[in-house]
């Protein structure tokens, strides 16, 4: 393990769904630093793969099942006991799911798990990212896609489910997600939207077979490598952004104006995500 990067003290990282593909990068890459890195997933096996291949005492493996509300607030009870400051969280976790499920929240389980695991964390974190000296959230979604859009009358897709439409509108809502925590100009914490494109990550975890096959081949051909992907992320825990929102696709720094970030839907989202956890 090398030390701390000279110039730059030890940082407090937290990693949700980093037991794979670029979250677990982003881990060992920032263990690399000397950083003390937390990363949080519900594969227990794949927590202890990591913790076996980093063999760093700077790494903390919590299981959880973020798609759960209860859990995450499990987690951000466990994380606000023991650490007095956070001074990154990169926010990874998601899974595809072919068909629809509800979640023990009633909630249906991409929305719980891409989209409010996120907006759980950054929110519940807050207060210790603003103890930290220049804090980040690093949201990686899909920031910069147009496709997709939140269903304002069915976002729990009880009646027209498809695991793209479901991935797409999650997308979508981690977009305004970041544009309303920026819009809350009482914190320290940048937050940054970053669409890494098509990577050599996250191949192996669809559950479809046949799939997997096609975006292996495919990721041989045309993905970016995870250690390319996971570069920015790296460097914006050590040098955050000035701007409270950052939005960048594949490398180009994108408009705030662009539509799927409208300052009125952000707020419009928020005020429904408030309401679905006030009802639980």
């Amino acid at each position: 393990m090398e030390d701390t990067v000279p110039g730059q003290p030890r940082k407090t990282v937290i990693i949700s769904g980093g037991t794979t593909g670029m979250g677990r990068a982003t881990a060992l890459e920032r263990l690399a630093r000397g950083d003390r890195v937390i990363v949080v997933g519900s594969d227990q096996d794949r927590g202890r793969a990591l913790l076996a291949e980093a063999a760093s005492p700077e790494l903390r493996f919590i299981r959880a099942d973020l798609s759960s509300i209860a859990e995450v607030e499990r987690v951000v009870a466990d994380i606000a006991e023991r650490y007095e400051a956070v001074d990154a969280l990169a926010l990874f976790a998601n899974r595809v799911s072919p068909r629809r499920k509800v979640t023990a929240d009633g909630l249906e389980f991409t929305f719980a798990l891409y989209y409010l695991s996120r907006y759980l964390l950054s929110h519940r974190l807050r207060p210790l990212l603003d103890a930290a000296p220049a804090p980040v959230v690093v949201n990686v979604a899909g920031v910069g896609s147009t496709s997709g859009r939140i269903e304002w009358d069915d976002p729990q897709l009880t009646r027209r489910y498809g695991q793209v439409r479901a991935q797409l509108q999650a997308g979508r809502a981690n977009d305004l997600l970041g544009v309303a925590f920026a819009e809350r100009g009482d914190g320290k914490a940048r937050y940054v939207l970053y669409h890494p494109g098509f990577t050599r990550s996250g191949v192996d975890g669809h559950p479809s077979p046949v799939v997997r096959l096609a975006l292996r081949l495919l990721g041989r051909l045309f993905a970016r490598p995870v250690a390319e992907s996971v570069r920015p992320i790296v460097d914006w825990i050590d040098h955050p952004p000035s701007d409270p929102l950052t939005a960048v696709d594949r490398g180009r720094l994108l408009d705030p104006s662009l539509r799927t970030l409208d300052p009125d839907d952000a707020a419009r989202l928020a005020e429904y995500t408030e309401e679905l956890l006030r009802g639980r």
